[in-house]
């Protein structure tokens, strides 16, 4: 190559720098020119058309929005403005999602969801419930539909309202955002009553080991909850069941079940039911990670000499993260305008889901009742067998508009237990044919879903109840209303008290056989095995001032008395005991401590485990690991010290545990998650070293036992992290493999664009804690270290002063990544840190950095 060459060559490659440079300068300032567009105005004044007075928007340095105004109309006309202002797209990705209608807005990734979800019909049952409601809710309902339109009218292109939009327009350029309606917002309760649901796989995963393995090993996979080591919620003094609705049959009237036999066919129709489900994307989170912890102190308890509240739900981590905080606040209080109240809701939900108003503070945990059963159902054409008779199916059509693609259209079926979910999967249907059910002829079968949401109620009339009770009687009343999802209750009072109830449509079941209710799939044909009826409200557990001053709800099980029946898939008690050990380890407790509670990180599980280890000989390699354990504190520390080093290495040899003893004899589609349910059954199983759980089907000859098991978990955790830390033991981090990341829903995932995804998640990082702590930043043993879900939020009410309350958001407040206000909580989060959280005037006040003035505008 000449002289000339070269100079002509690194000429041009000069100048292509150049011109990339240029390039990426101007896409750079494309892309943050239309980032910053949709940032909303947050001081001035703006005309809102349907107010009837001044409306003031007080935001802080967080960006959390306190709003005044003179009318419950006003009111939720502003709130639903202003949680347009911030997390527009997150409320259409909902609406889309819960409508069947997530195609029309990403194409034909989300065709599959659509099809489950039309199946089910969310979007159906919110619109009969929006008939049902008070008309005050239906009003409030209107008015924040109203603001929200009134935002999307001032936007007019869907690039001034999102980022999330222009990107999605390179792709699909026809999308237009339609007006807000109120069942918009109803429909968003039937995805947090979908997620928060009693775990269906628990049914799914014995119906596939039934038959399969030895009933011994099922009852070892499900023990009983451990009411001599682990306190339910209500002692036997503080609940005394009443006798209606509140026992359930200790077997059914049917001395001979009828159940599917576990024939491949069996295991595969459900399964394939399963791979349906598991297509809905999850909006609040998924799995045996998902929980919560919170509890109340009396005064006589607190340093305050009033009640403290505590609540940290475990949800899915998300960008932007799952709630909104803000308050909303009549300017006075009064029967036509009784609001005063501050905390998080959902962006499109009006009211406050969890907080304090001027007189009472709540929170909540998941109660997980069983309240979803399957059902085979023996099919003939059009019609379903029903005692010995044919029922005609309900039957419809349903067009899934796919953007960017072709439409489809779907049949939908159901049987007066619900919808045939095995339509949705083609596969399901193949695998019903030539079922044996035990007693009957070979046939075929499909598989319907009974679910209490799929019934209309009156849950959106207990949102605004409890923003507006102001005492325990009043507050009951409004959690009648609390149809789905059934939750733990928590309360306190500028009074003084404390209580707890649990709400929810409970079914009540007559059992199957000497299973306990709603243990395996039914027959649909016979009407034994059908619901009867719903647990009265009178008969759900509650309690006011309990004796030994406070309330512990973590998703344990609620009574000591089991009755009324609600499920047997409890959380088995490991972080709700931590919690009322480390309550009752001091005479009084302060706001401080009660901080540090939410932080506490000890695993329940090496108490036992970590013993047995230690027994084990293994060779000089593997003991540097394991000489780790004998220091340890058995707290789960991120990062930096001997602790996060030794839980490293316990949390991978569990890992270890769970793949060898429960994984080989699993569905590939249901492993084992390695939360508190195998925490329990290994405590069982080590008492019985020849179990047939311990050995390992994947060694044909070979059988092993607890010991083998344990010695090759200690071996094969030491080798993981020498490869994945290094080699000295001392310098590996908890945190380093157990990392999380907020991730945005729609554009930060695989297959969208590196840059994109840095702009729109946040993380890795890492974190303390772990599955079934206190700080509950669970994770998946199937699936790798990486957290699952978190406490999505933590906050701490000072009923004795509640401007002295603290409170900290997952991620920020804001949905628009370009905000500062997107990740701004980040940090605190992930440090334990809270903010002051303001409530009284003053305080507000004096906390606002940005003033915006709503004010009544033309149409």
């Amino acid at each position: 190559m000449t002289t000339t060459t070269v100079r002509r060559l690194r000429r041009t490659l000069i100048g292509l720098l150049a011109l990339m440079v240029v390039v990426a300068v101007v896409l750079t300032v494309v892309v943050i020119g239309q980032g910053r567009r949709p940032l909303p105005q947050t001081s001035g004044t703006i005309e809102v058309p349907g107010l009837d007075g001044e409306v003031e928007v007080l935001r802080d340095e967080r960006g959390v929005p306190h709003v005044y105004a003179d009318t419950m109309g006003d009111l939720m006309r502003a709130q639903g403005y202003v949680q347009a202002q911030d997390r527009f797209f997150e409320m259409d990705l909902r609406r889309h999602i819960t409508a069947g209608r997530l195609a029309e807005l990403v194409g034909e990734p989300g065709v599959e969801t659509d099809k489950v979800i039309r199946t089910m019909g969310w979007r159906r049952v919110a619109e009969q419930e929006l008939a049902m409601l008070d008309p005050d809710t239906r009003r409030a309902l209107g008015s924040f539909a109203d603001g929200v339109n009134a935002w999307l009218d001032d936007k007019g292109s869907t690039s001034a309202m999102a980022l999330e939009y222009t990107i999605l327009g390179m792709s699909l350029p026809k999308y237009r955002v339609e007006d807000w309606t109120p069942v918009d917002s109803l429909a968003w309760l039937k995805a947090m009553a979908w997620d928060l649901r009693g775990d269906y796989t628990g049914e799914l995963t014995r119906a596939a080991l039934d038959g399969k393995v030895a009933t011994s090993m099922i009852e070892d996979l499900y023990p009983k909850y451990p009411t001599d080591r682990h306190a339910p919620i209500l002692s036997g003094k503080e609940w005394r069941p009443g006798a209606k609705g509140a026992t359930p049959p200790s077997s059914s009237s049917l001395s001979a079940p009828e159940r599917p036999a576990t024939t491949p066919r069996v295991r595969s129709a459900l399964t394939d039911t399963a791979r349906a489900i598991e297509s809905i994307p999850a909006l609040l989170g998924k799995g045996q990670g998902v929980g919560s912890n919170s509890w109340v102190v009396s005064g006589e308890r607190s340093t305050t000499g009033k009640p403290l509240l505590a609540n940290d739900p475990h949800l899915g981590v998300s960008m932007p993260g799952i709630w909104y905080q803000m308050g909303l606040h009549c300017r006075e209080v009064t029967d036509e305008c009784p609001i005063d109240v501050s905390g998080y809701t959902f962006a499109g939900i009006p009211g406050v889901v969890i907080g304090h108003n001027q007189s009472i503070a709540w929170g909540f945990t998941n109660l997980g009742p069983d309240v979803t059963d399957f059902y085979l159902e023996e099919i003939s054409d059009d019609r379903y067998l029903r005692d010995g008779h044919l029922e005609p199916l309900e039957t419809h059509t349903e067009t899934i508009k796919v953007a960017g693609g072709t439409d489809e259209e779907i049949t939908v079926r159901s049987t007066g237990h619900g919808p045939i979910l095995s339509d949705v999967v083609p596969a399901a249907a193949a695998a019903g044919q030539d079922v044996e059910v035990k007693g009957r002829a070979t046939s075929s079968y499909a598989v319907s879903l009974a679910w209490t949401a799929l019934t209309p109620s009156n849950t959106a009339d207990a949102i605004l109840g409890l923003n507006a009770a102001t005492d325990f009687e009043q507050f009951r009343a409004a959690a009648k209303d609390f149809a789905v999802p059934s939750q733990n209750l928590v309360y306190a009072d500028t009074e003084g008290n404390i209580g707890y109830q649990a709400p929810g449509q409970v079914p009540i079941r007559k059992g199957l056989g000497t299973n306990p209710p709603g243990w395996l799939p039914a027959p649909g044909w016979n009407s034994d095995y059908d619901w009867d009826g719903y647990v009265p409200f009178e008969d759900l557990p509650w309690a006011l001032n309990p004796d030994d001053g406070y309330i512990v709800t973590a998703n344990q099980q609620v009574t000591a008395s089991g009755k009324p029946f609600l499920t047997t898939e409890w959380d088995y008690g490991y972080r709700s005991q931590r919690i009322g050990d480390l309550l009752t380890s001091e005479e009084k407790v302060s706001p401080k401590k009660m901080a540090r509670i939410q932080l506490d990180t000890h695993n329940g599980l090496a108490d036992t485990l970590v013993p047995a280890l230690l027994e084990i000989e293994v060779d000089d390699f593997t003991r540097d690991g394991q000489d780790l354990l004998r220091a340890w504190d058995q707290s789960q520390h991120g990062e930096g010290d001997h602790n996060a080093a030794a839980a490293a290495y316990f949390n991978s040899v569990w890992r270890q545990i769970v793949e060898v003893t429960f994984n080989d004899d699993l569905p590939a589609d249901l492993q084992a998650a390695g939360s508190s349910q195998y925490w329990m059954a290994i405590e069982g199983l080590l008492e019985n070293p020849t179990s047939p759980w311990w050995d390992n089907r994947t060694t044909p000859g070979v059988i092993e036992s607890r010991d083998e098991v344990l010695r090759q978990a200690l071996v094969d955790a030491r080798l993981e992290l020498t490869r994945s830390m290094g080699k000295n033991p001392e310098g590996w981090d908890w945190g380093r493999l157990h990392g999380v990341t907020f991730a945005h829903q729609v554009l930060g995932g695989e297959g969208i664009p590196g840059p994109v995804r840095s702009l729109v998640n946040a993380g890795p990082y890492p974190v303390g804690g772990s599955s079934s702590t206190v700080n509950a930043t669970s994770w998946d043993a199937s699936e790798g270290f990486a957290v699952t879900a978190a406490p999505s939020m933590r906050m701490i009410v000072d009923l004795g002063d509640l401007d002295n309350s603290r409170w900290v958001n997952q991620t920020g407040n804001s949905g628009h990544p370009f905000s500062s206000h997107y990740d701004d909580q980040i940090d605190d989060w992930l440090e334990g840190r809270t903010f002051a959280w303001p409530a009284s005037r003053e305080a507000v006040v004096e906390s606002t950095e940005d003033t915006l003035t709503l004010a009544p505008g033309t149409d």
